[in-house]
């Protein structure tokens, strides 16, 4: 199975865009700054250049996994990459593998599947990091909640996307 890098680059721009909106002051801004301790004095002190290229790449790295996480079909090369013949299309385990993906290939491959997997990983995965942070820092629930619906949002939509751009 063979990676879909332009879902992961395009799927890379949710995180810009959802940003964008979600801490927008006419949406979760300003419950954001409030949490944070931020004003917008301090908001405008940061090279947004700078943040907005990091927060780029790190989204292509998060797009990454995330296809590894919402495409089934790619674990089907890490059981078998010890087996003779893999890598070899004219092997049996080659043409095993191609005729799964022919069969199987498609399984699972839809915004909704991805999409749960997205509430799944920032349920299970964004929330508690986030959490155990707050905790530490002494930041308050709204601190911890406005940033879960940021990620539960941006999480859903990714993995919907990746999911289903075959």
């Amino acid at each position: 199975m063979e990676t879909n890098w332009i879902a992961i680059l395009v799927s890379a721009l949710i995180p810009l865009l959802v940003g964008a909106v979600w801490y927008n002051p006419r949406v979760m801004g300003k419950a954001w700054m409030d949490s944070s301790g931020m004003t917008e004095e301090m908001v405008k002190t940061g090279n947004m250049v700078r943040i907005f290229i990091l927060t780029l790449m790190f989204s292509i790295l998060l797009a990454g996994f995330l296809n590894v996480w919402v495409v089934h079909q790619i674990h089907i090369n890490s059981i078998l990459m010890n087996e003779p013949g893999f890598g070899d299309p004219n092997s049996e385990i080659g043409m095993f593998i191609s005729d799964f993906m022919y069969q199987y290939g498609t399984n699972f491959r839809t915004f909704q599947h991805g999409a749960a997997h997205g509430f799944l990983a920032a349920l299970m995965f964004a929330f508690p990091l986030l959490a155990i942070n707050a905790q530490f820092e002494r930041r308050s629930w709204k601190y911890i909640l406005v940033h879960l619906g940021y990620w539960m949002i941006t999480l859903i939509l990714m993995c919907g996307l990746i999911s289903a751009w075959i």
